[in-house]
Parts: C-alpha cells; structure tokens; sequence
C-alpha cells in the first residue's frame, strides 16, 4: 500500500460541538395592524416575476411603519383603510405601491430589480460579498436558470451562460460527460486543467472514475458531476481571476465552480410537487449516398482499378447482396425516439429560528438506439438551517445522495450507422434470429449482445457552525465528508460472434471495474469586522485540512460455462487483474483575506495562502499563493452625483498567483509494478518510474482589468473585462532514451502558456410594465491560447506537437494545395523543398482548434401569468470536417452525397480523386496525407437555439388552497451552421451527438 505524508505541518484541533439544540418551527406571526378609520381586512399573495410565491415580503401601511410580512407561500392578511396605501419591498426587487381603494383582495407581482445591485449577495467561497462591491470576477447562475433547462448534468445547464466558461458535450448518450475549460488551457497536461467544484463548502472530485478498460459505450470514463441533482441547486458561481480564486491556492488554479444547494425558507410547511416527461431524438443526420449512388462509386472505383470483374468479397457489388435493397442505416440506430421522465417532491418550511428542506428526484431515460437501454439515478436531498434567538449560533446541515444505473450497449454504433452499405442484408432472418447473411458481414446489431452497466452511489454531506464569540468576532468551523462507489464492467458473450464460427462461451470476457473514492475536510476559521468612521474592515483567517483515499480494482474474467454466468467472475476459467491501487492524498494550508472599504467607494481586497500537498517530495510540499483586487466605485463621486444617465460605474483590477498540483499521486517516487510473472513461486516486481524529488507546483500568474456601468438607473447595465494568465514550470513527463528503461521522467518543464481575452456582458430591460416585462440577457468571450516559451523546443519529442506563439491545441497539418487536374491526386506544400513530402518534414502547417469567440443570448418576456425564455447559444471555430470520419471514396462503406464530386478524367475539377478501392497506391498515398492536411479541417461555427421554455401560471382560486404552474421546455432544439456533419460540437461519427429534447410537466404547490 502507497503512503504519503505531510511533514513539518503544525495541525489544528477543532473543537468539535457534542449537541445542537433546535427550536420548535413556529410560523411567522404578522405584526399588529394598524387601527384607522373604516378598516377592513385585506388579503392577497405576492409572486415573483416568474409567478412563484415569494416568502418574507415586507408589507407597510402608508408609509407608517405599521405592517406584516407575507408567509412562506407568498400569502398574507392585514387590516388597512380605504384611503391607504400598501408598500410592498424585497431584497433585489422593485418596490410597489398599490392604492386600497377598498379593495379586499392585492395580489401583487414583484419585478427583479437590477438596479439593486448591492443587495444582489454572491457567494465568493469562504465569504459572500455584494455583487456592488466585489473585486474579483464571478458569474453566476441561479435556479431560475437551471429549472428552465431540461438537463440531468449541471454543466448542461452551464453552457452558454457564462463569460470566460466554455462547456463541451461529449456524447449524447445518457449519463455521458462533458469537458470544460474556464479561460483556456493553462497547463500541458489534459489532465491538469480542471475546475475545482465545491458543494456547500465541501470541495467535490471530478476526476474520472472508470478504468479506460471497458472501450465502452460512452466515450472516456464517467465523471461524478452527474451525480449532482441540478434540481437541488440554489445558484452556481464560478471563479475565474486571481481576486477570486486564490483564496483557494492551488485549488483554484484552473477556477473554482462552487454549488450551493436549497435551503428551506421560514413559513408554514409547504410541499411542492413536479412530473415532467418528454422525448429525445438526434438534432441531424449526415446526407449520405442512396444505394444507386454507391454502387456508382464502387463499380467506377473497381473500374479504375483495372478490375473486368468483382472479387468475391466485394459482396456489395457482385450480386451476393441484393443490389436494389435500400436502408437508412442512420434511422435503424439512431433515429429513434427516447424517453424522459422526471419526478420530484419537497417538503420544506420551519420558523425564524428554524429552517428545513427535504427533497427527492427520479430521473429516468433511454436511448434511441434499438434495444433496452436506459439511464436512471434517485437523489435524496436534506438541509437543515438553525440560530440562536440571539444570533450568535448558527448551524447548518446539509446532506445529499444519489444511486446512478447506467445500462447501455457495450458499443456506440453511431459509426457503423453511417458507414455502411445501403445495400447491406437485413438485420434478422424470417425466424426472428440475427442474420448473418452466410458470413459475408458482421451484423451490426451483434454489438448489442455485448452490455455495459455503470453504478455509481454518491453521498456529500457537510456542516457549518458558527458562534459569534464577541460583536465583532466570529468563529467558524465547516465540515465535510463525500463518498463515492463506483462500479462498471462491460461483457463480450460468444454470441458476439457468427455462429459459423462455432465460438463457444469459453471465449466469452468480462471487464470489471470497482473504484471507491472518500474525502473528508476540516476548516476552522475567525473572522472580524469592525468600521473605523468611513473605513470599514474584514479579516478572515482560517485553516485547512483535507484527506483523500481511493482505491481501484481493475478485473478480466476469461472463459465461462455458460454466458448466464459472465457477471460472475467466480464463474470464469481464468481471471486476471490489471489495477489494484490505493492512493491517499493529503492537503493542508492556510488562508487569510483582509479587505477595506473606504465610503463604500474604494475597496482593496487581500488573499493569501500557503499550501501543502503529498503529491511533491519533502522540501517542495509547500507554496505560498496570493492576490491582490482593488475596486473603484466611481458613480458615488461627487462628480456624478448629478448625473441621471449613469446609474453605476465600477472600475476593478486583480493581479495575484496560484498553483497546480494536478499531477496524480506519488509521481515523484520510485515505484514498482507487479509483472504477473511467477519464479520459484514468487512474483516479481518492475520499476515503473524513476525518483525525481525535485519537481514542485506549477504556477499560475493572472492579471485582470475590467469596467462595469449601469445606465438609466441599470436598465442597462455593460460589463467589460480583460484578463491574461501564464502559466509556468510546467509539470509535464520529460521524454527519456529507450536505453533507460523508462519512457519519460515527470519533472518541471520550463514552458510558459498564456491565456488572454476579453469578456462581455450585456443586460437590458426592454420593456418593464405592471403586467408586460421584457429582459435581455448577452455574453460574450474572445480567448487566445498559446505557447509562449519553450526552450528547447526543436530538439524535443513535442516539435512534431507544438509551435512557439501558437494555441495548444493545434493540428501540425500538410498544407493542402489543390488537386492536379491532369492526374487526379492531392498537392500539398514541400516546405523543405527536397522533392518529396513527408509526414516528418512537411507537417509544418498548422490549424487553430480552440473557438475565436463564444457567448449566448437569452431573452426573457412575461405576461401577466405566462412566461417565455429563449436562449441561443454560439460559438466561432474550426475544426475536422464531416467527411474526416469516412475514409478513402471507393471502399467498401458509405460516403456524403458530396463524395459524387470526383475526379474522372484529365482536365477535371473536382473536390475529390478519382475512386480507387486501395489498389492505386498514388491515390491511396494522396488520401493518407489528404487526411492529415488541412483540408480535413473548415469552420465549424454554430448557432444553437439552446432551450425555450414556456410556463403558465393558473390564476390564484382556480385550485383553492393550491398553486399550479405549467409548463413546456425545449434544449438543442435547432442549430444553425454550415458543418457537413452529424453536430459541430461532438463532431466524431464515433459518438451519438448530443439529442433534441422536448418536456412538457406540471408543478402544484400546497
């Protein structure tokens, strides 16, 4: 067993609390009406712009101070006169008047009121802080967004929402992952340049948990972030500068995505609940050849070839298939139709003191491939929130669970569906059994036979207590604990294979895979705030200590009796193991913030951190990390007080440091293998790495400069920002002669990567009425990525990868230079001019995959009880064309329809060569070198209409005693783009592309 410790490292002993005392819930009572003249009692209820009910509205009599406040479900009750009049107020909404005029029901909408913006409170981590004053950069969403979107993963309902945030999916499979990038590419390795995700204060592992082994159906392995029930989230912030995220250290280098779940609110109990069903299906479909137009391209490609007749395996054009049978291969697997179904429930309410919230969801959801796949997980989620009548405790609980059931084919059969013949056999014999057509194909749907199953059991629990020692002085301890079991395995029956083979179940394989990962952490912290005159000041200091152990099994099972008992590896013939691994992961540090605010117009904000991680040797465990963030409000200057036109301005600046130690574990110590090989009865041992203790953090410098501006009291409100990050000493494996023994040494490299861009947003009341509101929503992000040193560069491994003053990620490409008309055959660029063009000399030219600008437009409009919001979401790139995925014209699987465009004779023009089925070699050659050029790669812009949803609210009394809400919600509906093929975001015909869905539900409230 691996160990790694952390020494020299003085630790805390927080006081753990034994008991907590919770007061009974007791309903909010309203305040004594006020006594006038020919009073007459009033009642109503008071909603949000969306039409849900808002709790803890303040409610005042002319003005009189006298009032109430209105109950958890919106409604309240007060005694007024006819002549008064009612003020409605809450935090971050547009205060109403509303005359009495003797009315006896006032049931009022409340509008959001961006001009709020010091109220607006944004969670920063380990403090919150007014959206008015912060320093640093944070965007966020919050579940009003999330709840429109049809998603099962957070990070769907993330795309396109957020300036600097840029969100891939990667397979439309359900359960399948996502990658995400918060401003670019910082470091070398892939692996290295992830988020940190904190729930509820609980930093949360989004590392693969699958083995890589099983070649499953869904590309890459799981990420656990499908474990996180988005319908439990109360807002999602993401950190990007260095003012933001170095408070987290090295945790934060990548960014920070910090969760918040659902808290109860004060009020009577009040359960709410929701069903939604809906169905999926694949957005587009790749125009391929019909059955006349591909026995065209085979017959002229055995034509060119010199062939007077068809070989006998050409089944396809000789007459052993039918040559007038037509199928649509796309539509067999992938043109079906799955289903969603989502059910959920809440009970929350409590008193003043007291709070609660208890939720649970049922997600379920198949494929449109043929067969009985599904997707489905259940989520329990629980919060408890308490304080003292006198303020000075405070605790809160907060748990969730989650059981994931992944049950999909064992292979993703999206390439087979758009490569094979039009004209291949049927898929079943008259008897209903597989056909195999007397052994002249592979029956696609044998892939079927094989299974893959995933479960992932997930539980994140945390606790937050504080005690307010002194006026001024608080101490804090938060607590957490995650644990995750994860389990999948992949079968591969005999009846894989065509029975005319006779394989029996003794060839028969199953790959298991069994990983466990837990973390705890502890943070006690102490804060103080005290106001000397017009300074105000905040300091927070604090600790922590964290611990993560995982463990990973890795299993083959070969050889089985009977395919009944391939699940059971006791079962097997022989077994084998490919992992078997324990890791432990250890961090500590401290941090600290002091911030100051002078007249509430200039703001310095402080962070530090000092860092310990097991993942470098003794005397590199530890690193300091910093920044700093300034802010002037300058619409409070004395200079625009008269100003009607600018309601706000801010300038704000951050520079500061971070690290990275994303490394994997024990990367710098000699470690063994077991080989398998048995001598004299003992099992050897392999080195696999060499002792390298000198290698330590990566580090990361971000600099930050941006303007923000409300106009006509933030009806418009304009935000710009610029930013760039390096990023240096990279930790990459250093390549190693094959004399060593050892492939590569994980050491410091000294290259430097630089991220920079601009970030906009753009929100506008169009139109603010008492029953007509219109918003507008835009932003918009333009990154660069790219290698800014690299000593030594040429004479490496990585010359053939990277380029000095480019992106990352590019493609080293054959520059393509057009077709000869005379012969047919590709051109491309000799940049060494010897004559020749060669993969090792002329891959000189290079193509930019990362996206020159993304953003997205959200439109939202409401009447009365209705309400619409439209978002698109865009995105400006390159990358490999459709026709990348189709290999060489002439051979035996299908091509576009764009293929006909060929090269038939001397003096033609045309985009393809002429047909060959891999005789020619000229030809052939020309295609391999065609496929590494760039003329593989063309713009693969895109704008998506990314999700509507439409909602109506049923007027108050239609159901007495209960709110009911309708609603219907669309995602990926259309896109618009010239890419040739299936989806320019999940562009390999080896992956299903993300799907088109469409929900309808109801939501009842009593």
């Amino acid at each position: 067993m691996k160990h790694a410790t952390l020494a020299g490292f003085s630790c805390w002993c927080p006081i753990a609390i034994a008991f907590i005392l919770l007061s009974l819930p007791v309903p909010l009572r309203a305040s004594p009406p006020f006594q006038s003249i020919a009073q007459h009692q009033i009642k109503g209820i008071v909603t949000d712009s969306s039409r849900e009910p808002l709790g803890g509205v303040n409610i005042v009599i002319s003005g009189k101070g006298q009032g109430t406040i209105s109950d958890f479900d919106g409604t309240y009750t007060i005694t007024a006169a006819s002549q008064d009049t009612l003020t409605f107020s809450f935090i971050g909404f547009k205060t109403v008047e509303i005359p009495v005029n003797g009315q006896t029901t006032v049931d009022v909408q409340l509008q959001e009121d961006v001009t709020a913006l010091g109220e607006v409170t944004v969670n920063a981590g380990y403090y919150t802080v007014s959206e008015k004053e912060r320093t640093g950069s944070i965007s966020r969403i919050t579940s009003k967004d999330i709840e429109k979107q049809p998603v099962s993963n957070p990070l769907a309902a993330m795309q396109g929402q957020m300036t600097g945030v840029d969100i891939r999916q990667s397979t439309g499979v359900p359960g399948g992952g996502f990658s995400i990038q918060i401003r670019g590419q910082n470091s070398l390795r892939t692996e290295g340049n992830a988020p940190l995700y904190v729930i509820d204060g609980v930093p949360y592992s989004a590392e693969d948990m699958g083995s890589g082994l099983t070649g499953a159906v869904i590309p890459g392995a799981i990420s656990p972030i499908n474990s996180i029930d988005p319908t439990t989230i109360a807002s999602i912030e993401v950190l990007k500068d260095a003012d933001a995220t170095a408070i987290y250290g090295s945790r934060g280098a990548n960014g920070v995505i910090l969760i918040t779940t659902k808290k109860g609110t004060a009020g009577k109990t009040q359960v709410t609940m929701g069903y939604a069903y809906g169905t999926g299906r694949v957005t587009r479909f790749t125009d391929l050849m019909n059955t006349s137009q591909y026995l065209e391209m085979r017959r002229e490609a055995f034509a060119n070839d010199g062939y007077t007749g068809y070989p006998y395996n050409a089944y396809d054009v000789n007459g052993t298939w039918d040559t007038t049978r037509y199928t649509d291969w796309q539509q067999v697997f992938m043109g079906g139709t799955s289903e969603y179904t989502d059910i959920r429930a809440v009970l929350s309410g409590g008193s003043e003191q007291t709070r609660f919230l208890i939720s649970g969801n049922f997600h379920h959801e198949t494929t449109v491939n043929p067969g009985d796949f599904h997707y489905q997980k259940g989520n329990f989620h629980a919060n408890l929130n308490h304080h003292s009548k006198d303020q000075k405790f405070h605790v809160n609980l907060s748990t969730g669970y989650t059981a994931q059931e992944n049950n999909q084919p064992g292979t993703d059969v999206t390439q087979n569906a758009l490569q094979l013949p039009p004209n291949a056999p049927e898929l079943y014999t008259p008897d209903g059994s597989l056909n195999w057509e007397n052994s002249t194909w592979t029956n696609p749907l044998s892939a079927y036979e094989s299974k893959y199953t995933a479960h992932t059991y997930d539980l994140v629990g945390s606790m937050l207590i504080s005690y307010k020692l002194f006026k001024n002085l608080t101490l804090k301890t938060s607590l957490g604990f995650t644990d995750t079991r994860f389990k999948d395995q992949k079968t591969q029956p005999s009846t894989l294979y065509d029975p005319a083979y006779e394989v029996g179940s003794e060839y028969s394989s199953v790959y298991v895979n069994t990983t466990n990962r837990q973390s705890w952490i502890i943070e006690p912290q102490i804060s103080w705030e005290q106001t000397f005159g017009d300074l105000q000041t905040k300091l927070l200091l604090g600790s922590t200590f964290q611990k993560q152990t995982e463990t990973q099994l890795v299993q083959e099972g070969i050889g089985f009796s009977s395919n009944s008992l391939l699940e059971n590896l006791a079962s097997a013939y022989q077994t084998g193991i490919y992992l078997d691994d324990k890791i432990t992961y250890k961090y500590q540090a401290v941090f600290a913030r002091a911030n100051f605010s002078w007249k509430g117009r200039y703001i310095l904000n402080l962070t530090g951190r000092r860092d310990g991680s097991s993942r470098f040797g003794p005397g590199r465990q530890f690193a300091n990390f910093g920044a700093v963030g300034a802010t002037w409000i300058f619409s409070k200057e004395n200079f625009l007080s008269e100003n009607r036109s600018i309601s706000f301005g801010k300038l704000r600046a951050s520079y500061g440091t971070s690290g990275n130690d994303q490394i994997g574990d024990y990367q710098y110590l000699d470690t063994y293998t077991a080989t398998g090989n048995n001598y004299g009865g003992v099992t050897g041992l392999e080195p696999t790495r060499l002792y390298n203790p000198d290698f330590g953090w990566e580090t990361n410098v971000k600099l930050e400069t941006a303007l923000e501006t409300g106009f006509l009291q933030d009806r418009i409100f304009f935000t710009a920002a610029w930013y760039r990050n390096r990023s240096s000493n990279q930790l990459v494996g250093i390549p190693l002669p094959a004399t060593t023994g050892f492939s590569n040494l994980q050491a410091n490299l000294h290259a430097t990567v630089e991220n920079r861009g601009w970030e906009f947003t753009l929100r506008t009341v169009n139109l603010q009425k008492q029953h007509l509101t219109w918003t507008t929503r835009l932003n918009l992000t333009l990154a660069r990525n790219r290698l800014i040193a690299f000593p030594g560069l040429e004479g490496s491994t990585y010359q053939n990868q990277y380029v000095i003053g480019a992106p990352l990620n590019i493609k080293k490409v054959f520059q393509y230079t057009g077709m000869d008309p005379q012969t047919g055959i590709y051109q491309f660029r000799d940049f060494n001019g010897d004559g020749e063009v060669t993969r090792e000399d002329d891959r000189e030219a290079f193509r930019d995959l990362n996206p020159e600008y993304f953003g997205g437009l959200h439109n939202s409009l409401t009447y009365k009880e209705w309400q619409l919001d439209v978002f698109f979401q865009f995105v400006k790139q390159d990358n490999y064309t459709g026709a990348y995925n189709f290999g060489r014209p002439g051979s035996m699987s299908n091509k576009p329809v764009a293929a006909l465009d060929r090269w038939q004779k001397p003096g033609d023009i045309a985009n393809y060569q002429a047909y060959t089925t891999g005789v020619n070699r000229d030809i052939v050659q020309a295609f391999s070198r065609y496929y590494q050029s760039d003329a593989m790669i063309a713009d693969a812009s895109y704008i998506r209409l990314k999700n509507i949803a439409l909602s109506y609210t049923l007027p108050k009394g239609v159901i007495p005693g209960v709110q009911c809400r309708i609603t219907v919600q669309g995602q990926n509906l259309l896109t618009f783009t010239s890419y040739d093929g299936l989806d320019p975001e999940s562009i390999y015909i080896s992956r299903l592309p993300p799907l088109r869905v469409l929900t309808t539900g109801i939501e009842i409230r009593f």
